[in-house]
C-alpha cells in the first residue's frame, strides 16, 4: 500500500458543501439575463474551474459582453446563500486529525483568492492549511501548475502527495502533475464521470475519505 507525506484538497464540493449554492446561483443569474437556464448537471461542470472560464461551458449562450453582468448577478445570488453554506459533516475532524499527525495540508481550488480568503475567514479554518492556491493567481485546472507551485513551496515530490477532489478537473490536474488522486462522489461529478478520469480510488462519503486517507499516511 502506498503512503503519502501530504494531502492537497479541492475546496467546493470536497470540503465545503457549496455545490448546490453554486448551481442555483448560475441558474438564477441565467434567468436574470434572459438566458436559457442550464440543468443542474451542466451547471455543475463549472465547479473546480475558475468561474469566468467555466461559465462559457455551463452557459453556452453567454457572451463576453454579458459576462460582467452575469458575474454580478451570480455573486448576488451566491452571497445571499453564504450564511447557509457549511463544511461537510466530518471534514473538520479530518483536518484536525491530519494536523495532529503533523501532515501538511493544502488547498488547490478554482475559487478566486478573494473568494477563498473570505470563506476561510468565515469558517475560521485558514490556520489548518500550510499553503493554498487559487485559479486567478496561477493556471486553472486541469493545468498542473497550481499543484506544482504547492510542491515547490513545500519541497515535496509529486509521488508522495495525494490530491483529493470531487471533479474530473481535479483528477486530470493530479495526473498532469504526476500525483495520485482520491475522488469523492458526494460533490459535483457523478461516479460514471469520475471513473472515466481514472482516479487512484473513489470514495462515497467523508467518513470513507477520512478512513482511506488516514490508512495511507507515512508514519
Amino acid at each position: 500500500m502506498k503512503h503519502y507525506d501530504a494531502v492537497i484538497f479541492d475546496w467546493d464540493g470536497t470540503l465545503m458543501d457549496s455545490t448546490h449554492s453554486i448551481i442555483e446561483s448560475i441558474q438564477l443569474a441565467s434567468a436574470d439575463l434572459g438566458l436559457p437556464v442550464p440543468p443542474a448537471m451542466q451547471a455543475s461542470w463549472i465547479i473546480g474551474l475558475s468561474l469566468e472560464s467555466g461559465l462559457y461551458k455551463a452557459v453556452p449562450e453567454l457572451t463576453a459582453e454579458q459576462m460582467p453582468q452575469f458575474l454580478e448577478r451570480y455573486r448576488h445570488h451566491f452571497f445571499q446563500r453564504d450564511a447557509t453554506i457549511k463544511m461537510f459533516d466530518g471534514a473538520v475532524p479530518l483536518l484536525d486529525q491530519l494536523r495532529e499527525r503533523v501532515v501538511p495540508i493544502s488547498v488547490a481550488t478554482g475559487k478566486s483568492r478573494i473568494g477563498l480568503d473570505r470563506v476561510l475567514k468565515v469558517v475560521d479554518l485558514a490556520h489548518y492549511f500550510t499553503t493554498t492556491r487559487c485559479a486567478d493567481e496561477t493556471r486553472g485546472k486541469p493545468d498542473p501548475l497550481m499543484l506544482q507551485e504547492i510542491l515547490w513551496e513545500l519541497d515535496l515530490q509529486p509521488e508522495n502527495v495525494l490530491m483529493v477532489g470531487d471533479t474530473t478537473h481535479d483528477t486530470y490536474m493530479a495526473h498532469n502533475a504526476g500525483m495520485d488522486c482520491l475522488a469523492v462522489t458526494y460533490g459535483a461529478h457523478d461516479i460514471p464521470t469520475l471513473e472515466k478520469s481514472e482516479p487512484t480510488a473513489i470514495v462515497s462519503s467523508v467518513p470513507e475519505m477520512h478512513e482511506w486517507i488516514m490508512h495511507r499516511l507515512k508514519d
